[in-house]
Parts: structure tokens; sequence; C-alpha cells
């Protein structure tokens, strides 16, 4: 199970392409060697740039987030299908690509609708943040020294709709991209699924998803080489390979953020606890993190 972080895929469409031709090697690189691949990626960036280019125009009527998340699923994943697809023309290899629109199953009840968290969209200035704020009623948040980010709920994923048709793909030897930006939120009702204004995080998705599917290894691929601890400061330390014991400890004296590594680490780690190996790493070291020689490596 590979998980492609949405600031790992660049800030538009052309960069997101010619980025995707990269970590596509890689990934064919797996197929050629008989692994069987299923793909997520992130949206934080990307959706948020749709609803923003709804809200701000005159001519449209204003955008659903859970129709954005759809979008942001359709656009991105026709990006990677293409890519992968591209590749495996050139080295001669007959296999189909799969992008499917994914709903994912959340809880009602979630605390994470009374305090929004996750980050999406671009980083602005304080005063940028303000504005935004105040004309559009937004919830901002500092986002790991970075900026500020616009921020929405972001409840944990029950269960993912689709399942059943994502195991057909992989059991026919089908290349899958899923849970694209954690999958759309959708809760159940008495009339049936229905699409909530949230973001799950795409690594507990694909984490969930990766449960669910029985897989064997948990990639995700981020924009930093390794998670590291004091991140940006003097004294920081690259984490290469270490336990989910040794991550609770560190974890717990607050050197992950909220909005960044934090939910990258609580999904490593809950697959790890599974007997499995999960792997943080970043998009231009896929190669070496499929082999488990670069990155932060985490096991139970």
């Amino acid at each position: 199970m590979i998980s492609l972080g949405g600031n790992a895929l660049g800030k538009t469409p052309k960069e997101q392409q010619f980025l995707l031709t990269k970590v596509a090697k890689e990934i064919v690189g797996l197929i050629k060697e008989n692994h069987e691949v299923v793909i997520a990626h992130g949206n934080g960036p990307q959706v948020g740039m749709i609803n923003l280019a709804f809200t701000e125009s005159n001519a449209t009527p204003e955008m659903p987030f859970p129709e954005c998340g759809a979008m942001s699923q359709g656009y991105i994943g026709y990006h990677m299908q293409n890519a992968i697809g591209n590749e495996l023309q050139q080295q001669g290899i007959k296999r189909d690509i799969a992008s499917l629109i994914t709903q994912v199953i959340v809880d009602e009840q979630d605390e994470a609708f009374l305090n929004p968290r996750k980050p999406i969209g671009s980083f602005y200035t304080k005063e940028q943040a303000d504005q935004l704020k105040q004309i559009h009623n937004y919830t901002m948040k500092e986002d790991a020294g970075r900026g500020y980010r616009r921020v929405v709920p972001s409840p944990m994923p029950v269960d993912v709709k689709e399942k059943q048709m994502i195991q057909s793909l992989i059991k026919d030897n089908h290349i899958v991209i899923t849970v694209g930006g954690g999958g759309i939120p959708v809760i159940e009702t008495k009339k049936g699924l229905q699409g909530v204004p949230a973001v799950i995080d795409k690594d507990n998705a694909s984490e969930k998803l990766a449960e669910l599917i029985d897989a064997d290894y948990l990639v995700i691929l981020t924009a930093v080489d390794n998670v590291y601890i004091n991140f940006n400061q003097p004294n920081q330390q690259k984490l290469t390979n270490i336990t989910t014991f040794e991550l609770e400890k560190l974890m717990k004296e607050n050197h992950f953020a909220e909005g960044s590594m934090l939910p990258k680490i609580k999904a490593t780690m809950k697959f790890a606890r599974s007997g499995k190996t999960s792997v943080i790493a970043s998009l231009k070291n896929a190669k070496e993190a499929f082999k488990l020689t670069a990155g932060t490596i985490i096991t139970k």
C-alpha cells in the first residue's frame, strides 16, 4: 500500500505531472518485481485550490466539500494513471490501471467535527489568513512553522464502501489508485450514504485500507526524507529504524506536528503494531524506500 502526500505532488498541475513521471518509474519497478500495488494519494493543496476557485468565482455556484474531494480524486487519479500507464508502455508491460472514486464511511458523532484540524490548500501569511477568515469565515491555523492554512474536520475512517471492488481489481492483477485524498467522507443515514464537509486524512485512510486488503507494507511518500525530532531546530535528529514503542514515547513528548507529521506517525504505528512494516520517506527516495534502505522504517 503506497500513500503519496498531496504536498509532495507540487503546487500546479504541470508540476504534479512532472513529479509523477518520476514516482511512476519506481512504482513500475515494484510491479516488475511482481508486487501487488495499491496507491493512495493526498489532496490537501489540490482540494483547497478547487474549493477556493469555486468560492472566489462569481459565475459558478459554491461547490460542497465532498464534491470538491471527488473532483480532486478524478484529476489527481488521471495524472497518476497516465504517468504509470505511460511508464508501463515504455517498458513493454501490459497491465491495466483503475482510478476508483472512493467513498469512505465515517462516524457522524466523531469529535473531529467539533474541532477542525486538517490543513488544506495553500500556505498564507498571518495577514492573508486573517483576511480569508474575515471574508469566507474559514478556520485558519498555523501549520508546522510554514505559514497559515485553512483547516477542516478530519474524522477517522470506519470503512471503505468500495473495498470489495478494490479487492476484485487486485485479484484480477490490476493496479489500483484509490482512497484519493482520504476518500470522500460519507455517513450512513436511513436514506443511504451522504457526503459530509470534511477531509479524511489520507494516511489514516491508507492504513485502514491496508488492513482491509491485508497489505504487507504501508509506504507513505511525502515531502521530507525522514521523520525528524526537533524538526527545523539546530538539534534536529533524523530517525531511520524505530519501533512503535520508541515512537510512542516521542509522540508523547510532542515532537510531531498535528497538521503535518503526527497523522503519518499514528497511521504507520497502527499498521506496524499488526507485525507488519511501515515506511515514511520522500518521493525522490521512493526506490530505496521500497527496498527498506531509505526513510524511516517503523516496526512493532
